[in-house]
């Protein structure tokens, strides 16, 4: 039975993610009336505790320090146990990100718990906690039962019910010091070197432009970019257009990529290989927009367009921008 859980927040660049607030609604009810708690781990995070209780927190746990500027498995683990020794969980949710992915096993291990990862539905049955996860690259479900022990889920991004926040609302904020020896940190990040987007977060995007090897260039994602701006939206790639050298392999999504799941995807050039549609085929509206008619994309697709993408996608981009004009 789960009567106290404990929620890692994922932070990025100093915010939020939407999937923090996504396991915080879920930590509410299979919790029941039992505890909520929140571990905010990070340098300079302590201004984010107060949204957490609005959202739903009992008490938020922050580790500040500078030695979490940066992650490393050491020493957000550290960190992890501290706050999962001062609250006593039955459950630790993360998500499923690059972080929580490498987090939650080490944790489970320690914790001789029980780990469930990339779940999209979790509920209270009777007293077992039941998960619902993809299997065969998404073409399958299956609900995985925990009975007894301590439980580790990682939750993957949009894909549960966020709560609305009670500004009224305030949890306890319990600042807790963990100190880490050079031993302690067995890895040092030196340096950052990344991208810069400035764009939609393709993992939480609502609307997600994507090109494949249809695009037939890197100038040819431009149209894609366009439409993307018009949308508000992320652009994503199917991995043969990045093993082309189209774009960069942040964008990749599919099997060996990123999965996402938005409310509108737009496939441009993508042929629709299964690995690709592992990482998308949960979007609960797909368009397929591909000169083969006999494309397996078409074949998920909600809507599908036969036709060249550089003439398809330029007139796209016109009709929503004469049709968001109109709304305004």
């Amino acid at each position: 039975m789960v009567k106290n859980v404990l929620v890692l927040a994922d932070v990025r660049r100093g915010t939020l993610r939407r999937v923090t607030g996504e396991m915080l609604a879920a930590a509410r009810r299979v919790a029941g009336s039992g505890q909520v708690a929140v571990a905010l781990l990070g340098h300079g995070v302590q201004p984010l505790a107060d949204s957490l209780g609005a959202a739903g927190a009992d008490t938020v746990y922050v580790v500040d320090a500078p030695e979490l500027a940066q992650y490393t498995p050491d020493g957000y683990h550290k960190a992890l146990w501290a706050c999962l020794q001062a609250c006593q969980p039955d459950l630790v949710l993360l998500a499923h990100s690059a972080i929580g992915r490498d987090v939650a096993p080490r944790l489970a291990m320690r914790w001789g718990a029980g780990q469930i990862s990339d779940v999209v539905a979790v509920e209270a049955a009777g007293d077992d906690l039941v998960c619902t996860r993809p299997i065969y690259a998404g073409k399958a479900w299956t609900k995985v039962r925990f009975q007894t022990g301590s439980m580790v889920v990682t939750v993957r991004p949009n894909n549960l019910p966020v709560s609305t926040a009670a500004e009224a609302r305030a949890g306890t904020v319990v600042p807790l010091r963990v100190t880490w020896t050079p031993a302690d940190l067995r890895t040092v990040v030196q340096e950052v070197v990344a991208k810069a987007s400035g764009g939609v977060d393709l993992a939480e995007a609502k609307i997600v432009v994507s090109g494949g090897r249809g695009v037939k260039s890197a100038e040819g994602f431009k149209p894609l970019y366009e439409l993307a701006e018009v949308l508000g939206a992320a652009v994503g790639a199917s991995r043969g257009a990045c093993d082309a050298g189209y774009c960069d392999y942040a964008l990749q999504i599919g099997q060996t990529g990123k999965v996402v799941t938005p409310d509108l995807y737009i496939a441009c050039g993508i042929s629709g290989a299964i690995q690709h549609l592992a990482g998308m085929s949960n979007s609960k509206v797909i368009v397929a927009i591909n000169k083969d008619p006999e494309a397996p994309i078409f074949q998920i697709a909600d809507y599908g367009i036969v036709g060249d993408l550089f003439e398809v996608v330029p007139l796209l981009t016109q009709a929503f921008k004469a049709a968001l004009a109109g709304q305004r």
